[in-house]
Order: C-alpha cells, then sequence, then structure tokens
C-alpha cells in the first residue's frame, strides 16, 4: 500500500495516496435542476426530516404526559431526558444509514450549510435541501399534532424554548458549541480518508454522527431543549405557533450557522490543510 502522506514531498512531488480528496463542487452548479438524482435527493431528505421530527417530537409530547404530576402520574416515568436523547441519536443514525447514499443524509440545514461552505456541495443543492428539510420538519410535527393534539399543545408541542435561569446568550453559545460537535463529526466521519481504511464497516460513519447528536442532547436539554438543527426548531415553532418558541428562534439558527461555520473551517483548514494544498497544488501542476 502506497504511504499516506498529505503534505508534499520532496522536489515539490507528492507521494501517491491510497484516498482520492474529490474535487470542490461548483458554487452555482445549475446543472443539478435537470437530473433525476437531485430531486430524488430532495425527496429522501424531506421524507428522513419528516420521519425525524415525527419520532422525536413524539417521544418528547409522550414523556411529559408519562411524567406529568398533574395527572397523578409517576414523576419518574416515561423514558426521562435520557430517553430523550436516545431517540433523537437513534433517529439520526437510523435515517443517515438509509439515506447518505441517496442524499448524503443531511436532514439538518446546519449540517448542509457547513458543508457548503466546505465546498462539498453547491449552493443549489444546499438551498434546496435546506427548503426540504424545513418542510419536512413541519410536517413531521404536523403529523404529531393530527395524532394527538390535545397532548400537544398541553406540553408545548416539542418546541425549543431558553429554559428558565438562562440568558439568551448562554442559549447561544450552547447551540453554538453543541452544533459544532456535530458537524465536527460529520466532517470526521465521512473524511475520504476514513472511509478508505474503513469502507468495510457500513454503519462508521451514521454511528458517530448518531451518537454525536445523542451526547449534545443529554448536556443541552436542560438549556434550550437543544437546537443545532434549524429545521426541527422551526418545524416545531411553526406548528405550536406560540410567542415563547418565536421569541427565542433566533437563537437557533444563528447558533447552528455559527457552529457549522467553525466546524467548516477548523476541519477544512487546520486539520486536513495539507490535503487542501495539495490539490490546489495538483491542479495547478496537474503532472506532478
Amino acid at each position: 500500500m502506497a504511504k499516506d502522506i498529505e503534505g508534499g514531498g520532496q522536489h515539490g512531488e507528492f507521494p501517491r495516496k491510497d484516498y482520492t480528496d474529490p474535487p470542490p463542487a461548483e458554487l452555482i452548479d445549475v446543472d443539478e435542476l435537470t437530473k433525476w438524482s437531485f430531486y430524488r435527493a430532495l425527496i429522501a431528505e424531506f421524507i428522513a426530516t419528516m420521519l425525524f421530527l415525527y419520532i422525536t417530537v413524539a417521544t418528547v409530547i409522550g414523556y411529559k404526559s408519562q411524567a406529568d404530576s398533574d395527572k397523578m402520574a409517576d414523576v419518574c416515568g416515561g423514558v426521562g431526558i435520557l430517553g430523550i436523547a436516545w431517540a433523537f441519536g437513534g433517529m439520526i443514525f437510523v435515517l443517515v444509514y438509509c439515506t447518505a447514499g441517496i442524499s448524503g443524509g443531511h436532514i439538518n440545514p446546519a449540517v448542509t450549510f457547513g458543508l457548503f461552505l466546505a465546498r462539498k456541495v453547491s449552493l443549489v443543492r444546499a438551498v434546496m435541501y435546506m427548503v426540504a428539510q424545513c418542510l419536512g420538519a413541519i410536517c413531521g410535527v404536523g403529523l404529531v399534532k393530527g395524532f394527538q393534539k390535545s397532548l400537544y399543545v398541553r406540553y408545548g408541542g416539542g418546541a425549543n424554548e431558553l429554559a428558565q435561569g438562562y440568558n439568551k446568550g448562554v442559549g447561544l453559545g450552547a447551540e453554538i458549541i453543541g452544533t459544532f460537535v456535530l458537524v465536527y463529526t460529520v466532517f470526521s466521519a465521512t473524511d475520504p480518508k476514513r472511509n478508505a481504511r474503513d469502507s468495510h464497516v457500513p454503519v462508521l460513519a451514521p454511528l458517530p454522527i448518531g451518537f454525536a447528536v445523542f451526547m449534545v442532547h443529554l448536556a443541552t436539554i436542560p438549556i434550550t431543549g437543544t437546537g443545532i438543527n434549524p429545521a426541527r426548531s422551526l418545524g416545531a415553532a411553526v406548528i405550536y405557533n406560540q410567542e415563547k418558541a418565536w421569541d427565542d428562534q433566533w437563537i437557533f439558527w444563528v447558533g447552528p450557522f455559527i457552529g457549522a461555520a467553525i466546524a467548516a473551517a477548523y476541519h477544512q483548514y487546520l486539520l486536513r490543510a495539507g490535503a487542501v494544498k495539495a490539490i490546489g497544488s495538483f491542479r495547478s501542476n496537474p503532472h506532478v
């Protein structure tokens, strides 16, 4: 096997690698609009986000109902915060596994934004993915409300809100750090260098991504209910449509987008800087 060295070799030559870094996506690739595979990816993102919101919001509502002391229920009943975190992380694992080969399994505008900044997807694909994800999220929460309207309204609709005792700066910071963990994990798990070594393990990428979502939920549910996904926050706010959910909505867009941008810059221009330079050098001198 050839040596795996990303930096430059002697005399300006680059040693052979056992993996290939894909070229950057075109900034505006209108040709994608003519391909069925593009629309198939949009459908996959829509359905995946819809299922994600349906399962996770239903889990949140069910837990609050089972633990409601006003109903003489067991306050320790239900799945608890741990179970909610597992629902979010587990669904991401399942859905990324199912859709990765079709759309890349983003299921999150912040993930799409980070990948766009790293030139993994074009602007056209990024914008359309975000639209599909937001529409899917709205439909998913709508299904929860349609199936159990009384419980949905009584227990807050699964909407993300800043918890009492925390100011907006803390909430924003929690969303930035939480999204950074998620998007950084996405970049690391889908790195061509890693895939070259571990392609024989089909669940390798979805598993750490799902665990990242699980761990972030454990840390930030008490603060913001955990957004780290603007589509998730928007879908719940649109269907629940109460003032408190809209008051804090900006946190669940600004925070995740900042966190995604930091993760993209950290992975692409610090951890993988050698690979980026190598691609640039190869393009300037393809005979090297």
